[in-house]
C-alpha cells in the first residue's frame, strides 16, 4: 500500500460530479485539480474544504503503518471515512427540453382559446458545488448531465408551461407573429427560470425556444390565421394602389417637364419667344383664312392683325403674310391701267382715243376708277368698289 496516494480528475466532459473511488486515505495525500473543476473533499461525512485548480496536500486521520493497528477494532476498516468529489464547471451546451403537453391559454390579440407546445436547447454549468453536491448527488458515484436533466425534467415541465402562458399573455404576444420574437420570448423564460435551477447549485447559462407547436389544422385558428393575414394582405394592396398612382402623377409630371424643357430649347435655338409663337399661329391662321383674298374687309382685318405682328415677328410673318396674299394688289396701280370716261372700257397704253366707242382719252380722271374702272357717281375720296383712293 503506498504511504501517499494522489487523487485527480478521470471522467468525462459530459459529467457534472464525480467520486474518485479512492477513499480512507492516508493523511498528505496529494490532489490534483483541473482548470474548469473544483475538488471537495469529505471527512467523517462533512464536506470541508472546497479546492479549485492546482495541487493540494489533504490532511486526514489516517497515519500510514499505524492504520492496521488503529483499524483492528473495526475489522479493518478505518473510522476515519474521507473521500474526494470532483465538480465539472464548463458549459455543457445543447441540452434538449420540450414541453410534454399542449399549453393551453387565451390568445392576447385575438381572444380565443389556443393549445401551443414548444422546445429548444439550454445551456447548464454548475454554479454552487456544495449546493448540488448536497441537494441532487447527495451519496451517488457520479451525475452526467443526461441524469440532471431527467431530475430537472419534471419541475422543468410544470414551471415552463406556466411561465409561457404568463409570458403571452402579459406581453399580449400574437400566436402569428410570435416566430419573429422568439429571441425576447426566449430571454423572458430564461428570467424567470434562473432561480428555478440556482436553487440547486444550477446556473441557467442559456436558454433557446427554436420552435413554437401551432395548431395547425384546427378549424377555429385557421380561421383566426386567414383573418390575420388578410388584414396585412388589404393594407398591403392599399399601399401599392396608392404607389402606383403616386408613380404615375410623378411620371405625368415629369413627362410636362420633359416636355416644356424640349420647347423652350427649340424656341432658344430658333430665336422667338411664346409670345411670337402665338403670333406665328394668328399669321399661319389669316393664311388658311380663303375669305382674306376674296374681299377687302376680310384682308384689311388680317393686315390689322399682321401689322402688330409684324414689329415683333420681323421676316418669319412677313414670308406668311406674304404667301397668305399673294396675287394681291394693295397699291393703287394709277400709271399703268386707265379706263374710257365716256364707256368705262379699259383703254391701252398711251391711247388718244378709246378702242370701244371712239371717246377722245382726257386727263381728267376723276370721274372713274383707274384701279377698277368704276364710273363715281359723286364726289368722294376712295373708290366705293375696291377702295382705291381717287386722283383730285
Amino acid at each position: 500500500m503506498a504511504i501517499v496516494d494522489i487523487i485527480k480528475y478521470e471522467g468525462d466532459n459530459e459529467t457534472f460530479v464525480w467520486k474518485h473511488p479512492c477513499e480512507d486515505f492516508n493523511t498528505s495525500t496529494q490532489l490534483i485539480v483541473h482548470e474548469s473543476q473544483e475538488a471537495i473533499f469529505f471527512m467523517n461525512g462533512q464536506a470541508l474544504d472546497l479546492f479549485g485548480p492546482g495541487r493540494h496536500t489533504l490532511e486526514t486521520q489516517n497515519i500510514p503503518l499505524l492504520n492496521r493497528i488503529f483499524n483492528l477494532p473495526t475489522g479493518g476498516e478505518s473510522a476515519f471515512h474521507c473521500e474526494v468529489y470532483f465538480i465539472n464547471k464548463t458549459e455543457q451546451m445543447a441540452i434538449r427540453w420540450g414541453t410534454d403537453t399542449r399549453v393551453q391559454y387565451i390568445e392576447p390579440t385575438y381572444q380565443f382559446p389556443i393549445s401551443i407546445g414548444a422546445n429548444g436547447e439550454m445551456t447548464l454549468s454548475v454554479a454552487d458545488s456544495r449546493k448540488l453536491l448536497i441537494n441532487l448527488v447527495g451519496t451517488e458515484s457520479y451525475l452526467t448531465r443526461d441524469q440532471l436533466t431527467t431530475y430537472f425534467r419534471a419541475f422543468l415541465m410544470t414551471r415552463i408551461k406556466t411561465y409561457i402562458a404568463q409570458e403571452m399573455r402579459l406581453s399580449k404576444i400574437n400566436i402569428f407573429e410570435i416566430d419573429e420574437r422568439l429571441e425576447d420570448f426566449s430571454a423572458a423564460l430564461k428570467a424567470k427560470l434562473d432561480n428555478d435551477f440556482l436553487d440547486y447549485g444550477v446556473n441557467l447559462k442559456r436558454f433557446f425556444v427554436t420552435t413554437i407547436v401551432k395548431p395547425d389544422g384546427d378549424a377555429q385558428y385557421e380561421k383566426f390565421k386567414e383573418l390575420h393575414f388578410r388584414q396585412y394582405a388589404d393594407i398591403a394592396e392599399a399601399k401599392i394602389q396608392q404607389q402606383v398612382g403616386i408613380i404615375e402623377q410623378e411620371t405625368k409630371a415629369r413627362q410636362m417637364v420633359i416636355e416644356s424643357q424640349g420647347l423652350a430649347q427649340k424656341r432658344n435655338i430658333e430665336g422667338y419667344t411664346y409670345q411670337q409663337e402665338r403670333s406665328f399661329d394668328v399669321a399661319e391662321g389669316a393664311a388658311k383664312n380663303e375669305g382674306a383674298s376674296g374681299n377687302f374687309a376680310g384682308m384689311g382685318i388680317g393686315l390689322g392683325m399682321m401689322a402688330g405682328v409684324g414689329g415683333a415677328v420681323g421676316g418669319a410673318v412677313n414670308g406668311a403674310v406674304n404667301t397668305a396674299f399673294s396675287g394681291v394688289n394693295l397699291e393703287p396701280q394709277n400709271n399703268t391701267v386707265k379706263f374710257c370716261t365716256n364707256c368705262g372700257a379699259k383703254l391701252s397704253p398711251n391711247s388718244k382715243f378709246c378702242e370701244e366707242c371712239g371717246a377722245p382719252t382726257v386727263e381728267k380722271t376723276n370721274d372713274v376708277c383707274l384701279n377698277c374702272g368704276y364710273k363715281f357717281t359723286k364726289e368722294g375720296k376712295f373708290c366705293p368698289n375696291c377702295g382705291t383712293k381717287r386722283e383730285i
